[in-house]
């Protein structure tokens, strides 16, 4: 084994050892298929996501993010947690990744470890990493390496391990010898581009994520588009549909990382609550998570819309609450959904908050529901 062999070999050792299952190895250039990302810009695939247009060229040519880089590392971590789909329509879905701890933290801890080990071998090396907050396409630049390839629903997949997984990124402006391309291996499959609800995957290897249930449920800080509010069903924080069907996680084993095990009050929250949830309450239920992403208001949003699509008058009464919410934006979901429902109890609230709203949009929502 010769010096590059023994240092590439010790890297994936400590990589290991750290919690991350796989790591990729490629060298640092301009994008691959940098047209295709230009493009998905232009057609405004990337919404409300503005700094994906501002970073674009930083994006497109890592050098801008770190000078003289040569290397660009990918690491993985099992995020996998076994258990099925709250299906009770008084019963929220979230995201599996968002069952634990928030993974940013976790990642990047770790891969300032990993640098400082490279650092003990490569005393002159200059690093950067990244866990899903930089500039950098990390999937993209995982697909260019052994770690897996870039699946038709846009998620990286690794065949030991399938796509519940998460990337980190080092960047260092030493030559590490890079890995063989691992081959693309969906084939003729299309089951994840079947399963989407909204049909956000508009073709193989392109989302538009202005119809994704994980930007409207997270990214998106405005109202969502009434189109789109039925298929979202019970899905309060993401969607798992696309990588639920996908047959190569089949081979997805439980994570070992305890920052990752689940909150079992995570798993099927109560609807009817959640949607009284104030702001304290909200940060101190969902401290060091992922769902704080989503904003109290964002988060209380996406309730009302599940409570409208369950289409139980039992949700009425949380929802009468939600018509009084500080949010405007609360307020003119829970509109929506008492429309939904239209039981006789829901008219009612709906006309007695039409005496009392003052916000326009809600009053919109509340004149749709009462003509449905």
């Amino acid at each position: 084994m010769n010096n590059s062999e023994s240092l590439k070999s010790s890297i994936l050792e400590e990589a290991l050892r750290l919690g991350f299952f796989k790591m990729g190895i490629a060298s640092a250039r301009l994008l691959p298929q940098a047209e295709r990302f230009r493009a998905w810009i232009e057609q405004g695939f990337h919404g409300a996501m503005g700094y994906m247009a501002r970073q674009a060229p930083k994006r497109e040519n890592p050098e801008l993010v770190l000078a003289n880089i040569r290397t660009i590392l990918v690491l993985a971590m099992n995020y996998y947690s076994e258990k099925p789909a709250a299906i009770h329509p008084l019963k929220g879905r979230i995201s599996r990744y968002a069952w634990g701890d928030d993974y940013h933290g976790i990642l990047l801890s770790r891969l300032k470890e990993l640098l400082a080990f490279i650092k003990s071998r490569i005393p002159s090396v200059q690093g950067l990493c990244y866990a899903d907050t930089g500039p950098v396409m990390e999937k993209t630049w995982g697909a260019e390496t052994a770690l897996g390839w870039l699946g038709k629903h846009t998620n990286l997949i690794a065949r030991n391990q399938g796509s519940w997984l998460f990337l980190g990124v080092i960047l260092l402006d030493s030559e590490i010898e890079s890995d063989p391309q691992e081959k693309d291996y969906c084939g003729n499959c299309s089951r994840c581009i079947n399963a989407c609800p909204t049909g956000a995957i508009v073709a193989p290897y392109i989302l538009d994520a202005r119809l994704c249930i994980s930007y409207l449920t997270i990214e998106l800080r405005g109202p969502i588009p009434h189109s789109l509010r039925s298929s979202i069903g019970n899905r309060i924080f993401g969607c798992d549909d696309c990588q639920d069907v996908c047959p190569w996680n089949r081979f997805a084993t439980k994570t070992f990382e305890r920052g990752f095990d689940r909150r079992e009050e995570n798993l099927e929250p109560d609807l009817e609550d959640l949607i009284r949830i104030d702001m304290r309450d909200f940060k101190k239920r969902f401290e060091n998570s992922p769902i704080l992403r989503a904003t109290r208001n964002g988060f209380v949003r996406n309730v009302a819309v599940a409570l409208g699509n369950s289409q139980s008058n039992a949700a009425v009464p949380a929802l009468k609450t939600a018509l009084c919410d500080e949010s405007p934006l609360v307020r003119a979901h829970a509109a929506w959904a008492l429309g939904q429902i239209a039981t006789e109890q829901a008219i009612e609230v709906l006309l007695e908050a039409k005496s009392e709203e003052s916000d326009p949009e809600t009053l919109a929502e509340i004149a749709l529901s009462l003509e449905q």
